[in-house]
This record gives C-alpha cells, sequence and structure tokens, in this order.
C-alpha cells in the first residue's frame, strides 16, 4: 500500500479514474480481493499533511494505525424472531466459554438483564 508522496502522486496520475481503480492501483486491497476504501482515504488525508486522531476504543495496545475490522459496539437489538444475539465479541470480551450455561434474570427496577452462572449441579438458589 503506498503513503505519503508515493500515494499522492499516484493517485494524481489516475485522477481521470473512478476512485475504486485508484484505490486498487494505490495497493488497498485486502487479502480476500476486498478493496479497503477507509485504509485508503485516510492514507490520503495523512498524506496531505493532516494528522488524524486514533479511532481505536479500549483495545489495548494503543497507536498502531489502520483498522482491526469491526469492533464491538456493545448495542443490541430484538431480531424478527424475538431473539437477542449477544456476539462472539461480547462472550469473549466476559471470558466465557462455550457449554457455560446460565440463569437469565431480568432486574425489576431497571430492566437489566442479568446472566448468573449456573452451579456444576445445574441448579441456582435464588
Amino acid at each position: 500500500m503506498l503513503e505519503g508522496k508515493a500515494l499522492l502522486d499516484r493517485a494524481r496520475s489516475l485522477s481521470n479514474r473512478p476512485e475504486d481503480q485508484i484505490a486498487r492501483a494505490c495497493g488497498y486491497v485486502g487479502p480476500s480481493g476486498r478493496l479497503l476504501k477507509k485504509s485508503f482515504y485516510r492514507a490520503l488525508i495523512e498524506a496531505k499533511g493532516y494528522s488524524l486522531p486514533s479511532h481505536s476504543s479500549g483495545g489495548g495496545g494503543g497507536g498502531g494505525g489502520g483498522s482491526r475490522g469491526r469492533q464491538a459496539e456493545f448495542r443490541t437489538r430484538v431480531h424478527g424472531n424475538g431473539n437477542l444475539l449477544i456476539g462472539h465479541a461480547y462472550t469473549r470480551r466476559m471470558g466465557l466459554e462455550p457449554g457455560q450455561e446460565f440463569k437469565i434474570e431480568i432486574h425489576k427496577e431497571t430492566g437489566a438483564i442479568w446472566l448468573l452462572p449456573m452451579e456444576e449441579g445445574g441448579s441456582t438458589d435464588s
């Protein structure tokens, strides 16, 4: 992926072409062949001399530059079938393992959902 002056020069030389072709010609293509438009645009902005704030949020490691793929938004919605999905990003962050069982309780005052781990015997006293 081109950066800095090399990116600007290449983008200028292809300025009569569609944006997708320019990004592709500058090397902003992922391993699967998907065009990395966000990375391309960020690199163009930085090559022009503007500094962009880091957009990583609490993922540890800081600074690294570039996107790390989809990030957990800590939001969800009820699906059309009535199910409420809690995805892998959240269960991993909570340290949950496949096969763990929980009792679901709903807090009367706030409506918050509580997941209470089931004991080895399969029952909880609450």
